[in-house]
């Protein structure tokens, strides 16, 4: 479905208790993942609505996903020019969802890691909450099929930040999230340039300083099964300067404070 015709088939209700709901999906060479992924959502949660943001993919993604759309009034695609980065992908998505009204967007891999079947109770616990986290180190979270030193490396890059940045969040980095709206209006997340895993830590990093309710919510985590994984060493090197920085800016800020050096607006800036 064009943006032209994108509130034709949503569901005016929406996901009872939460409101109308628009899952984002980046993808770049996702051509081996984009049917099924949306295929399982569809079945899983017929209520939400879902938005394809393909970053100009060079295997076809794009034009499957327009096949898609062209077949069922729930799914929509956003072309984006090129590859530019998971987080310039979910901001944009973002403003897609709030110039067409929705009330809550979802954060979801195309690679299958994410279950949608598991997306009900993520979408359940936003009913009291103002951000979701789908987390994998939470008691009854899991990971599947990752290799000892990934996982090592995701669980001691995750204490470290909580450590550094002082934030209750087991699964910072995680990518399976669901935010109300007015959460990503006050967080100004437009503003967020980060990508990556850094790209989720400053999410939940904003809404934790403006003091929004984060649940965690244990999900399982699968390693994709089709297609080459986006990660690289120089995201994770990204992630663990950018959440340094922050850190250092933040017990600076609050000796400064002490200190009479800075009032209290300036030292609460976003990073």
């Amino acid at each position: 479905m064009s943006e032209a015709n994108a509130a034709a088939g949503s569901t005016p209700e929406g996901y009872p208790g939460v409101g109308r709901v628009l899952v984002v999906i980046p993808t770049y060479n996702e051509a081996d993942n984009v049917c099924r992924i949306t295929a399982r959502l569809r079945g899983a949660v017929p209520a939400v609505d879902i938005l394809i943001a393909d970053d100009n993919s060079p295997d076809g993604t794009g034009e499957l996903a327009d096949r898609l759309a062209a077949t069922d009034g729930h799914i929509h695609v956003l072309h984006r020019p090129g590859k530019q980065g998971l987080g310039a992908a979910y901001v944009a998505g973002f403003g897609w969802a709030r110039e067409r009204g929705y009330d809550a967007v979802v954060e979801m891999d195309a690679d299958g890691s994410h279950a949608p079947e598991e997306l009900p109770r993520l979408l359940d616990a936003a009913r009291n909450a103002d951000v979701v986290v789908g987390s994998r180190y939470v008691p009854g979270g899991k990971v599947v099929n990752w290799p000892a030193h990934r996982l090592l490396l995701s669980r001691g890059g995750n204490l470290y930040t909580r450590i550094a940045l002082g934030m209750p969040v087991s699964d910072a980095t995680g990518g399976y999230r669901v935010y109300r709206m007015p959460v990503l209006e006050k967080i100004d997340y437009a503003s967020v340039s980060s990508q990556g895993y850094s790209f989720q830590v400053e999410l939940s990093w904003r809404a934790h300083r403006e003091g929004f309710r984060i649940t965690e919510v244990p999900i399982t985590f699968a390693e994709r099964e089709h297609g080459a994984s986006k990660m690289s060493s120089s995201i994770v090197r990204e992630a663990l300067w950018r959440v340094t920085v922050w850190g250092a800016r933040t017990r600076r800020d609050a000796v400064l404070r002490m200190l009479g050096g800075r009032t209290e607006a300036q030292a609460a800036r976003w990073p």
